[in-house]
């Protein structure tokens, strides 16, 4: 515990709370400012053409002298992924573990970041004195090696962050956690503990990973034809697994995916995949063997593997497609949203002539923490205070439940909001005030510029389509000199309305010449009367309401 009496704590989320992923969390002791995880989230449906998003970090960026480091969790892209984009606002350094630093450098790579970064390594032994206060670390159990927790130790008690973890009690030794360093955080007083709430709502213990080795054994055993293995990249555990059944059922491997074999690379020149010296083949060598000694595991382009599977469904990979025979193997758990893709395509793998096996098949456990494994980490922690963090805001509440059953009182623990920034003063815990704490989104390059509008618009466009509008007037002579012409995109279909569309432009010929009759007009009053009458008159002959867009150009 640090001896220096720190006067003000401040703990904010600016993501990772009443969502999954984007995670990232402050702690604010005296001033300075500790960040823990810089994650990216995947775009929910409606966020239409949005490519990942990001936490608002307006506060962070306003404070950024202040800003002492980002402390990384693990390498997971819900908790490293923004990073690039956080450091083009911010020089601070970057603390994480060997594998997640690497991991981390690659992502900004594949996101064009060329500038420099102050990377410091750190391992679970790491003790960091910042002044205000010391910083230190402890082994988790998560799906990724190097997962560790972090505690930023003040003179009232610890702040406690988990990151992801779960305990399984058959872990390996790169998968270990360290019960008795968590148990010795707990004994030296933990003032407020930060615990992941994924699975909060699911009772008992999540299962062990040797059920999933059992299971995979079986299906290796029992596959007649290639094996097709999808699963996430950054699950270095199940990868790992799929490694080990492969070379005890006598098959190849070959490593399909951008982001699984950079994955692949990283750890194993990194000593964390333990990896036969004639176990993995190149895709292009798999016609050279038997169908039954063939394992092809991948995984899509963005680390998720059930695109690729319905591209190989669809006969359209550009590597390996699925042929009567094949057994393809789903070790991955579905992400918020995706359950209707993977049956459809679980459908489309049957209509191409392949066995599936997932669902109730244990060939997947959750990486999180179920009920009891909740209450054993509060249980060694012992916090005074609680917040429950990572998480949609049902798993927030449920894990409130947990702690409240493992004898935490109710007063003592706050369920957060974005921006929320929680203090701890005079025994209580409450929230003073908020900080900026949105979304926000990332569109190729764009950074930020797609708002609430556009995405409006672009769900009109979706719903609707679009009515675009051209006439070229003669100004001068107040006369229509070409036009009205309307094109009509994903409205209706022009040869087969043929009528509609010669109304809609004798409707727009009306509307035109009474506004040039008029003393003054202007081009804005002519757009809006185009707008407003054609919407009146589609919607009455379709019950549709198409974006319409008047384009006026003049000609003297």
């Amino acid at each position: 515990m640090n001896t220096n009496k720190n006067e003000n704590i401040k703990i904010i989320a600016l993501g990772g709370v009443g969502e999954i992923g984007k995670n990232m969390y402050v702690t604010e002791v005296d001033g300075d400012i500790f960040v823990v995880d810089a994650g990216l989230m995947f775009p929910e449906d409606e966020m239409l053409g949005i490519d990942i998003v990001i936490p608002d970090f307006a506060y962070l960026t306003a404070n950024k002298e202040r800003v002492k480091g980002i402390f990384l969790t693990h390498g997971h892209e819900d908790h490293m992924g923004a990073l690039t984009y956080v450091l083009r606002k911010m020089n601070v350094p970057v603390f994480g573990t060997k594998l997640t630093l690497a991991l981390a450098r690659e992502k900004m790579r594949e996101q064009e970041y060329s500038g420099a970064v102050d990377f410091r390594e750190i391992n679970s032994e790491t003790m960091l004195d910042f002044g205000t206060v010391t910083v230190s670390f402890f082994k988790t159990n998560h799906s990724i090696p190097d997962s560790v927790g972090i505690s930023i130790n003040t003179s009232e008690g610890s702040i406690v962050h988990t990151g992801d973890f779960k305990f399984d009690q058959a872990a390996t030794a790169l998968y270990k956690p360290e019960i008795g360093k968590m148990a010795t955080i707990g004994e030296k007083g933990v003032l407020c503990l930060l615990s992941d709430s994924t699975d909060a709502e699911k009772p008992g213990y999540t299962p062990s990973e040797a059920t999933v080795v059992e299971e995979l054994s079986n299906v290796f055993y029992n596959a007649q034809g290639r094996i097709i293995a999808a699963c996430f990249a950054s699950d270095i555990n199940r990868i790992q697994h799929l490694f080990d059944s492969a070379k005890n059922n006598g098959r190849k491997v070959a490593v399909v995916g951008k982001s699984l074999k950079r994955v692949y690379d990283i750890t194993l020149e990194l000593g964390y995949l333990s990896v036969a010296d004639d176990l993995i083949i190149p895709i292009t060598e798999i016609n050279n063997y038997p169908d039954n000694e063939i394992v092809i595991v991948t995984t899509g382009s963005q680390g998720e593997p059930i695109e690729a599977l319905q591209k190989m469904a669809k006969q359209g990979h550009p590597q390996v497609n699925i042929q009567e025979g094949d057994t393809v193997l789903i070790a991955a758990s579905p992400l918020k949203g995706s359950e209707v893709f993977i049956y459809k395509t679980i459908d489309m793998l049957f209509r191409a002539g392949a066995s599936v096996v997932s669902g109730k098949r244990s060939v997947q456990v959750s990486s999180h923490g179920s009920q009891e494994e909740l209450k054993f980490m509060i249980n060694l922690m012992n916090p005074k205070f609680f917040i429950p963090v990572h998480g949609e805001y049902k798993m927030l509440k449920a894990h409130k439940k947990v702690a409240m059953a493992s004898g935490i009182p109710e007063k003592n623990i706050y369920i957060p909001e974005r921006g929320d920034v929680i203090e701890i003063v005079g025994g209580k815990i409450r929230s003073t005030e908020r900080v900026p704490a949105g979304n926000t989104l990332i569109d190729g390059i764009g950074v930020g510029d797609v708002g609430n509008i556009v995405l409006r618009d672009r769900r009109l466009l979706s719903q609707d389509g679009v009515l675009i509008v051209v006439v070229t007037l003669n100004k001068a002579g107040r006369k229509i000199a070409a036009g009205p012409e309307i094109i009509s995109r994903g409205f209706v279909y022009v040869r087969e309305s043929e009528k509609l569309m010669a109304d809609s432009s004798t409707l727009v010929r009306e509307i035109v010449e009474k506004n040039l009759s008029r003393e003054s007009f202007d081009w804005n009053s002519i757009k809006q009367d185009i707008r407003d009458s054609l919407n009146h008159y589609l919607f009455d002959k379709t019950k549709r309401r198409p974006m319409i867009m008047p384009i006026i150009m003049e000609v003297k």
